[in-house]
């Protein structure tokens, strides 16, 4: 039951519909310009993001179209690979695990499909919380195991990090990288990414809560196995702990990183072999004026 319930947290795999709007209030202009500019038009994109756009603490500008973070990719139509097509992407870090892939395999159109970069591992691998009694679970200890798995996260996929940020280094770009809903681990690697780029802290946080606007669980599941059938009997604030994103869960992160020697810049130098060149490479590459 835990790998079950585990796998659907961080699979997003729910029937109910999608979670609530973003934390943060924005004008209708401002709506539509994230909606058009932010998220990718695709007929069945999950989550599916252009990290462009964002101003980093020395007045640079993140660039758009070579960084996008996304879900799973399994419910593309093909007019979303013609679309992907034309914006080139090179190379997809998909940090689903082996049962996500086998259960939603993503079938690319003969001579458009990625370098594609992904690990076999086991979602029953992953640690941290357990996750057995979560349908019994209030509303805040469901959001206090979110919580208390991020951190985890930071280890469990440094390896995938790691190969993610040689990519950037190497220029295999324009670059996706996914997990199932595009929240978590995907939220993770965005985080991790914004920061090397030198994009200030409250921005990346709402660069990972737009999750809550733009996942939608609905488009995650088509059957009726026994996790489903675990989320329908989940009372709803439960639910969106799960199916959400919160501040707490990637604060966890952060608070991991503050608390390295050295910061941040240390955190990337000794757990992701980034070295200050390296920051600064990044920085120029996927970086604007």
């Amino acid at each position: 039951m835990r790998k079950l319930i585990l796998a659907s947290a961080f699979g997003a795999l729910a029937l109910l519909a999608p979670v609530a709007g973003s934390l943060h209030a924005q004008t209708p202009a401002v709506q539509a310009q994230v909606a058009h500019d932010r998220v990718l038009p695709l007929q069945g994109g999950q989550n599916f993001r252009d990290l462009g756009g964002y101003r980093t603490r020395d007045g640079h500008t993140t660039r758009w179209g070579v960084l996008y973070r996304s879900g799973a990719m399994n419910g593309l139509t093909d007019a979303d690979f013609l679309y992907l097509a034309k914006l080139g992407i090179r190379t997809v870090c998909d940090f689903r695990s082996i049962e996500e892939r086998k259960a939603a395999p993503v079938r690319w159109p003969e001579g458009q499909a990625p370098r594609v970069l992904a690990d076999d591992y086991g979602m029953d691998t992953m640690g941290g919380a357990d996750f057995r009694q979560a349908g019994s679970w209030s509303a805040e200890q469901a959001k206090a195991a979110m919580a208390g798995q991020y951190p985890q996260m930071l280890k469990t996929f440094n390896g995938q990090y790691r190969r993610m940020f040689a990519q950037l280094l190497a220029g295999d770009t324009p670059l996706a990288f996914n997990c199932s809903a595009g929240k978590d681990r995907t939220g993770v690697a965005a985080a991790l990414i914004l920061t090397a780029l030198d994009v200030p802290r409250e921005t990346v946080i709402e660069d990972y809560l737009l999750s809550n606007r733009y996942f939608d669980p609905k488009k995650s599941v088509a059957q009726d196995d026994a996790a489903s059938q675990a989320w329908k009997r989940m009372p709803p604030a439960v639910l969106q702990a799960f199916m959400g994103v919160d501040r707490s869960y990637i604060e966890g992160v952060f608070k991991v990183i503050d608390g390295h020697a050295g910061g941040a810049e240390g955190y990337f130098r000794d757990e992701l072999g980034l070295t200050k060149a390296d920051l600064l490479k990044l920085r120029k590459l996927y970086t604007t004026t």
